[in-house]
């Protein structure tokens, strides 16, 4: 494989984008709009930038990283000549579904049809095309660039052969794959997000506070950060989201989500992404400041 194609260019894709070009790979990355096309090639750039300051590569390495992607906003155009495309949308099951009937009509016979889905059903994501054998789960760690990990997810249909090459794929881009099977959650999320909701319910019950909560998981636990700052860092609409779909998927009372982060996602409370969550971001510091509705 050389020619990839990444939907999506968000946090994720930017990333996935960013580490399939820095190892050589001509990139495609497709979005709807150009202005969050732009703001995807900044955040690789600045990316890069950040690396050759650190002296991890050097200033041609970056050029000829930034020289292998192309954009566009056309998804038929920008899938015609993928041998693997990539899809990073928002984690919406009706927009999933949509993207990949336009992928399977468009992309060649052959192409390999990969989602970075967190949780949602990737026999659900095959069925809608024609090659079930050939969609997979592939699910990075955010931040991407970063993160060794890829969660490699088969489908009911998923070939050993779709399995195999996306396998030695990702260990050519330097990450440590790991094959599991295709149930709500996989395995990241159907402990990650048991374990957040769990905070936050700790927190709504009057346990402890965000801090506390935060500090016995880091110091007690050995976590690099605690699961509410987590929740923070990967969005509360993602992770009620995630929980929604463990929730319907085992129909098992104790993936319901939590109603404090019902009510923080419904209010637009969502973490980083919207200045405030658990904590604020508005303050210019990197310094943890638990949001006032906490204190």
């Amino acid at each position: 494989m050389k020619n990839i194609t990444v939907i999506g260019a968000g946090t994720m894709g930017n990333g996935i984008a960013h580490v399939f070009a820095m190892n050589g790979y001509q990139v495609a990355l497709a979005d709807v709009s150009r202005e969050a096309l732009d703001k995807g090639l900044a955040t690789i750039e600045k990316n890069l930038a950040r690396m050759v300051a650190k002296e991890k590569i050097s200033q041609e390495s970056q050029d000829a990283t930034l020289q292998r992607i192309r954009t566009f906003t056309d998804t038929a155009q920008a899938v015609r000549e993928a041998e693997l495309v990539v899809e990073a949308a928002t984690e919406n099951v009706g927009l999933k579904l949509k993207i990949f009937q336009q992928m399977d009509q468009h992309a060649p016979d052959s192409a390999i049809l990969a989602t970075n889905t967190s949780s949602i059903s990737i026999t659900k994501i095959a069925a809608a095309t024609r090659r079930p054998s050939q969609v997979i789960g592939m699910h990075f760690m955010n931040p991407v660039p970063v993160m060794k990990l890829v969660e490699v997810i088969r489908g009911y249909a998923t070939s050993d052969e779709t399995a195999a090459r996306i396998m030695s794929l990702s260990e050519n881009l330097g990450k440590i794959p790991v094959e599991v099977n295709d149930y709500p959650g996989f395995i990241s999320n159907r402990i990650l997000m048991p374990m957040i909701n769990e905070a936050i319910y700790a927190l709504f019950e009057g346990v402890a506070g965000v801090e506390e909560i935060d500090t016995v998981m880091k110091l007690g636990m050995a976590h690099p950060m605690g699961p509410l700052q987590l929740a923070d860092f990967i969005g509360l609409d993602v992770c009620l989201s995630i929980l929604h779909v463990l929730y319907s998927g085992f129909g098992n009372p104790k993936y319901a989500p939590c109603p404090l982060l019902v009510n923080m996602a419904t209010a637009g409370k969502l973490g980083v992404k919207s200045g405030e969550g658990f904590y604020s971001y508005g303050h210019g510091s990197k310094e943890l400041i638990v949001a006032d509705t906490f204190k």
